[in-house]
């Protein structure tokens, strides 16, 4: 097995990479695609099993790249920046546009352990037995499980993409007997992915669970190494609620200084966010002069 190298600096155990003859696999038949996406999925169940890992943070990214995957379906122009713009700087009474309502929907539905009831938060539009009767239990693999859920909601509502496929990944997030919803699906399916019906559909799911768990398996690498280096320096933030502070950025895919309300004020808190950036454990997001996001 293949181990990512680290810096020192990165005081963290080594996290497996994708075996890489999951990655090379051809999928053109359904035993193909059983095969490699349950291996794919069993790499990064093991992968998250570990509890010393950025997981909010790591759900947060996959949600972001999930609702993008939605937006651009539903023909929308609105990309990553943009969507974290709609969310970020919502004030009491806003509407956060159709986008916006997106992005919070794969952001409410990853926040919370899975359940019917957060599930029906995050998709206001869905009747809490219509959400119960899509998860109902069945003697399925978890793919194919998925599947048959994303097959049966879009088959009622044809343009619903991001009700079908917040229902399809939560489905696989059961089946996987996983906490939290993993956005894998909404990422790794095309457009053209979500007209196919049957076999047909199923062969893609199985295509797009490999795809997305081993770029999520990347990303948690990639966001595991920043999350350490920011932990490393926090003793150096000597600034009145800098504690609270790192764990926004530690939970958050991007933090604005006025959420930063452990620390004495507006001006401290952006002098903070600018501290990180200097110390190279935060960027800032938006390359902005003014109203600038930040992330690790």
């Amino acid at each position: 097995m293949t181990y990512v190298r680290h810096e020192p600096s990165d005081d963290f155990d080594p996290i497996p990479r994708m075996p890489s003859w999951v990655t090379s696999g051809r999928i053109e038949t359904l035993e193909d695609g059983a095969f490699l996406s349950g291996s794919a999925l069993s790499h990064l169940h093991h992968v998250l099993s570990s509890d010393d890992l950025p997981h909010s943070l790591l759900r947060e990214r996959l949600a972001l790249r999930a609702a993008e995957a939605c937006v651009a379906h539903a023909g929308r122009p609105e990309r990553a920046g943009e969507l974290r713009d709609a969310i970020a700087f919502l004030q009491p009474g806003d509407e956060p546009g159709p986008a916006g309502e997106i992005y919070l929907s794969w952001r409410r539905a990853v926040e919370r352990p899975v359940s019917v009831r957060s599930l029906r938060r995050a998709l206001a539009v869905s009747e809490p037995d219509q959400i119960a009767q899509r998860l109902e239990a069945r003697k399925r693999a978890p793919v194919v499980r998925a599947a048959a859920v994303l097959e049966a909601v879009l088959g009622n509502s044809s343009r619903d993409f991001t009700s079908a496929l917040l229902l399809a990944d939560a489905a696989l997030t059961l089946a996987l007997g996983w906490v939290h919803v993993t956005p894998l699906l909404a990422y790794g399916l095309k457009r053209t992915d979500l007209r196919k019906t049957g076999d047909d559909l199923r062969l893609a799911c199985h295509r797009a669970v490999v795809l997305a768990a081993t770029e999520a398996s990347r990303e948690l690498v990639d966001l595991t190494r920043r999350a350490n280096r920011l932990r490393a320096i926090a003793h150096k933030l000597r600034a009145r609620g800098s504690d609270e502070a790192v764990t926004l950025f530690l939970v958050l895919d991007a933090v604005a200084p006025a959420a930063l309300t452990s620390l004495r004020s507006d001006r401290a808190a952006r002098r903070f966010c600018d501290r990180l950036v200097e110390l190279g454990v935060a960027r800032e997001l938006t390359g902005r002069d003014t109203f600038r996001l930040y992330g690790v």
